[in-house]
């Protein structure tokens, strides 16, 4: 045989997609990505459920006075305080968003759009710090302005990040302040 015939017969056509192989991994990719988000959505309802013991948030007085601060931002979140990965989620606690901060002398304004607006009572603010996380987020060391209050029987520490991290301390230094002196006044 000619060397021509030989390679031509070496020579195999390409190897044919298996097109229903390919479609049945990728429908089953999606199946799990699918059930993974399901798991975690559900997870986030038996949270909701397991703190629905919290009580309802305290709604802004009618006069809350004139404002002493105020802060554009976003909110990150609230934890159990003290325990910066245990996120409260009852009462929309955990739904991070952006956030209009009002310090007044009446008590803290959170003012989240598209979210559940509350309002810290001063007498149940506790402790203003800054401090470098908080469930689900973590920034260079003093990034967040947490500010601990009491609801309930139960201590919050909530997130808040100022689009002008310069802010931070005059929150800290006024919050302490006003705490210092409605707790003299217990």
């Amino acid at each position: 045989m000619t060397p021509q015939i030989l390679l031509a017969a070496e020579k195999q056509s390409a190897e044919v997609t298996d097109w229903a192989a390919r479609i049945g991994w990728l429908v089953g990719l999606a199946l799990f990505i699918a059930l993974v988000y399901w798991l975690m959505r559900e997870g986030w309802k038996w949270r909701g459920t397991l703190q629905s013991d919290l009580p309802e948030l305290p709604a802004v007085p009618e006069d809350p006075g004139p404002a002493k601060l105020r802060m554009s931002g976003r909110y990150h979140g609230s934890t159990t305080a003290g325990q910066w990965l245990d996120r409260i989620v009852a009462h929309g606690l955990g739904t991070r968003s952006r956030v209009e901060l009002t310090l007044t002398d009446a008590g803290l304004d959170v003012v989240r759009p598209g979210a559940t607006d509350f309002f810290v009572p001063a007498a149940a603010l506790r402790e203003a710090r800054l401090d470098k996380g908080i469930a689900g987020k973590v920034l260079t060391e003093g990034g967040l302005l947490i500010v601990t209050w009491e609801h309930g029987d139960k201590l919050i520490d909530s997130g808040f990040r100022s689009d002008t991290a310069a802010e931070h301390n005059d929150w800290v230094d006024t919050l302490n302040q006003m705490i210092n002196k409605t707790e003299g006044a217990r």
